[in-house]
């Protein structure tokens, strides 16, 4: 946690507690609401510990900060993850995202994000990406919801072993909730980022079961394929299922 980078995601961390707003961490945030205004924010908030035969423990954390205000939404997205076991971390992954979204007339709205991302055991030392496009709502009922986006971008790797790559990256995203009930919340959300030399894909699926207004309760499974990583990487196919406390104001 020593790098200058991870120490600016435990301060998003620290600042992004709590989001009547919920933002994925693929995509652009959701529409603005026409009462809406002012910060929001989301904290999660996981962790494992096993004694005995085994010794591990499991940390996952992400947290966000909205601002919303007239058609702009702005938001600030932080998430920790560190796995070790026997006293040697087997994962340990950072990521800091800035987005920015601008609702035109109806269902279309333009995007952009910024983000960083260090996994010590990718192949990579880091990476950072910036993304810009268009976005469109299929479907915005009260309960479900289906929206897609796309555009161009830069992405800029830090490899371990091998020389920096800059390469121009297409981006394609789909997300989509459906709310089963008062307090239970299904969402399904994929990307696809494609370059020259590889192509990640992203997917993410959660259950969310509020407790009250302020705390919930999370299930989720992540999956982030590299078609082809640096020689370095432990394999190309990341798995990641977590149950977490959820806290929103």
């Amino acid at each position: 946690m020593s790098h200058p980078a991870s120490r600016l995601l435990i301060v998003a961390l620290s600042l992004g507690a709590g989001a009547n707003v919920s933002a994925s961490p693929f995509y652009a945030p959701p529409p603005v609401e026409e009462k809406a205004h002012g910060f929001s924010g989301e904290a999660e908030l996981g962790y494992t510990h096993l004694a005995g035969n085994t010794d591990s423990q499991t940390l996952i954390g992400k947290s966000q900060l909205t601002w919303l205000r007239d058609r702009w939404t702005h938001l600030l997205r932080g998430e920790v993850r560190h796995v070790s076991r026997d006293g040697e971390a087997s994962a340990e992954q950072y990521r800091l995202t800035g987005r920015e979204r601008y609702d035109l007339e109806g269902p279309h709205y333009l995007f952009g994000f910024a983000r960083w991302e260090k996994d010590r055991f990718s192949g990579y030392d880091h990476q950072l990406a910036a993304i810009a496009g268009y976005g469109r709502e299929l479907i915005r009922h009260e309960h479900h919801r289906l929206s897609l986006e796309a555009g161009p971008g830069y992405r800029h790797d830090r490899i371990d072993t091998e020389p920096n790559a800059s390469l121009g990256v297409a981006y394609g995203a789909l997300a989509w909730q459906f709310e089963a009930s008062e307090t239970t919340t299904l969402k399904q959300e994929l990307s696809v980022e494609a370059t020259d030399d590889n192509t990640t894909s992203r997917a993410l699926s959660s259950l969310t079961a509020r407790l009250n207004s302020r705390l919930a309760l999370r299930l989720s499974h992540e999956v982030r394929r590299n078609s082809q990583p640096p020689d370095e990487a432990k394999a190309r196919t990341d798995h990641t299922t977590s149950a977490a406390l959820l806290y929103s104001w």
